[in-house]
């Protein structure tokens, strides 16, 4: 049944070989690099959020899974909530000073911005 899923196959042009089979091209994600060669900037956002302020981590360069356990730990330790995804970890309030330090003290390369 996975083999034959139509919607992966819109747009493609018919083919009359018997033979032929549709293959979809997979994104490969990135290694996760060492927390010493990271380079996190730590932000303040308003924007969109009705005036509440965020603290966006940017700059993170690896996995999905890996993202998600490093946004898992601020939150923790911060003892506030959040996001990780798209590359940018959002923790909830002005935790710019605390967020960096945290960091810094699991070896990241992390620097405080605006």
């Amino acid at each position: 049944m996975a083999d034959n899923d139509w919607k992966k196959r819109l747009g493609m042009v018919y083919s009359t070989n018997p033979d032929y089979v549709f293959e979809t091209e997979t994104e490969t994600e990135e290694e996760t690099l060492e927390p010493s060669r990271q380079r996190l900037t730590v932000t303040l956002d308003r924007r969109q959020r009705a005036g509440k302020q965020v603290t966006l981590v940017k700059g993170f360069r690896g996995r999905e899974e890996d993202l998600s356990a490093l946004g898992k730990t601020l939150k923790v330790k911060c003892g506030v909530g959040g996001t990780a995804k798209d590359g940018e970890i959002t923790i909830q309030g002005d935790l710019r000073d605390k967020v960096t330090e945290l960091l810094r003290s699991m070896g990241y390369n992390a620097k405080r911005g605006n």
